[in-house]
């Protein structure tokens, strides 16, 4: 007598039988649905780390963050306005990522260049990431990060106590740093633990304002006016230096406007440039 076996999907509920075969077909992916009230790993890991911001009361830029993807920026800490720039020091800030924005990717390379308030260099920081994900081709070309590089590279939680020791205290110095600040804030809430509680400084508004004889403040454009050498453009540690050369020839012109305090210094950025004057056509050239 052929005695049928006991059906496996009999015992799981109607909700959570799936027809495999129907939905690989019209390429549906298949996953078990999420109780009710309950939040992704991530989600729960950054509510965690902004919660805590809130109950240290940190000083924000803005009340409300600004959310990118999945997670929630925590705005820079303001710090003191009385606070004298030479006498603070700066973290100049360069990562390398997957793409972007923070979020749908991750980082491939982060380096910091800690420096004083007259641009001297008091410790340097470097690492490749494994971003447990690929690389797309068009960014490999463009920073020569390649998979296999990545794979034998720690990831962001093995090192996640050195950046916050290298961004311990210093102001957060990037490139147009709002990329570089929430790729950070991003792989810090990952883990759950706090973003950093610091100011944010970007180099591409301070040189609008104290670089006026460029029309383009791009990386390329200061390197050449400063005669900064990049010994690695569009690789993190390369980038961070050489912006580090240039924050400090910036430093140099803030000076030399007579700004030496925080507060100043918020407020020259915070000043809005005077409107061009649109140029009517040119006339006709004469004939000669």
């Amino acid at each position: 007598m052929r005695v049928e076996a006991p059906d496996p999907l009999a015992a799981l509920p109607a909700e959570l039988r799936v027809d495999v075969a129907d939905r690989a077909r019209r390429g549906i992916r298949i996953s078990l649905p999420r109780q009710p009230g309950e939040k992704s790993a991530a989600a729960a890991a950054v509510e965690r780390a902004y919660r805590f911001v809130r109950g240290a009361g940190a000083r924000r830029v803005a009340e409300r963050p600004a959310r990118y993807g999945e997670f929630w920026e925590v705005p820079p800490w303001r710090g003191e306005a009385s606070d004298r720039l030479q006498q603070l020091e700066y973290a100049v800030v360069d990562v390398e990522t997957t793409g972007g924005p923070a979020g749908g990717h991750r980082l491939t390379e982060f380096a910091a260049v800690r420096v004083d308030g007259q641009g001297r260099v008091l410790r340097e920081y470097s690492t490749l990431l494994n971003p447990d994900r690929p690389i797309p081709p068009f960014i490999t070309r463009l920073t020569r990060i390649t998979h296999e590089m990545v794979t034998r590279a720690p990831r962001f939680d093995e090192v996640e106590a050195e950046i916050r020791d290298v961004l311990d205290g210093a102001v957060f110095v990037a490139h147009n740093a709002a990329f570089d600040w929430r790729f950070v804030c991003y792989e810090l809430a990952r883990l759950g633990g706090p973003p950093p509680r610091a100011r944010v400084l970007c180099t591409v508004r301070l040189a609008r304002k104290v670089v006026p004889e460029l029309t383009s403040r791009s990386l390329d454009a200061l390197q050449f006016l400063f005669d900064v050498e990049n010994e690695a453009r569009h690789r993190a540690f390369g980038d961070a230096r050489a912006t580090a050369r240039i924050f400090a020839r910036l430093l140099d012109r803030v000076d030399e406007r007579a700004i030496e305090q925080w507060g100043e210094l918020e407020r020259l950025l915070g000043r809005r440039a005077p409107r061009r004057k649109r140029r009517a056509l040119p006339e006709p050239m004469s004939e000669r």
